[in-house]
């Protein structure tokens, strides 16, 4: 996870959060791994022209701002690039909350469903998409998830 806008320069090299050294915080390599068998494990969702299930696992960009216009996302890519980070994905919440529970050791991971690439694209209705999408996913996801943490 890495705050895409996050600069303290001079002070401190672009991304790197201040007197921790890192530009990236990991992912909890045990609740990373439950959490990409309970997303393989989850059933597709039938609805409309949703396509089938993609899983990715990668770096996710966070930002204080909403990515929305494809020039604004070709811009950010590239910056991003140009320091040696490619992610998967940009979004707000999960880099500040992976950064906070670094700080207290605690175990974190992500999962996210993307409505869409910021492009002229764009999912239309995004309140359907959270419904009847992103919400049942969701389910099924922190079922399975919270099914196999139990047994162990």
């Amino acid at each position: 996870f890495l705050q895409h806008d996050m600069d303290c320069s001079p002070l401190f090299p672009r991304y790197e959060i201040p007197l921790s050294g890192q530009c990236q915080m990991a992912a909890d390599p045990a609740l990373t791994s439950a959490l990409m068998q309970s997303c393989r494990s989850a059933p597709l969702v039938h609805v409309g022209h949703v396509a089938p299930v993609v899983i990715h696992q990668g770096l996710i960009a966070s930002g204080d701002r909403f990515v929305s216009r494809v020039g604004e996302v070709a811009e950010l890519m590239a910056t991003l690039a140009e320091h040696g980070h490619q992610p998967l994905a940009v979004e707000m919440e999960c880099a500040a909350v992976a950064q906070v529970c670094h700080d207290y050791g605690v175990p974190f991971a992500a999962v996210r469903t993307i409505s869409d690439r910021a492009d002229a694209q764009a999912h239309g209705d995004f309140q359907y998409f959270v419904t009847q999408v992103a919400s049942q996913y969701s389910h099924h996801i922190l079922m399975g998830l919270l099914s196999s943490l139990s047994k162990k």
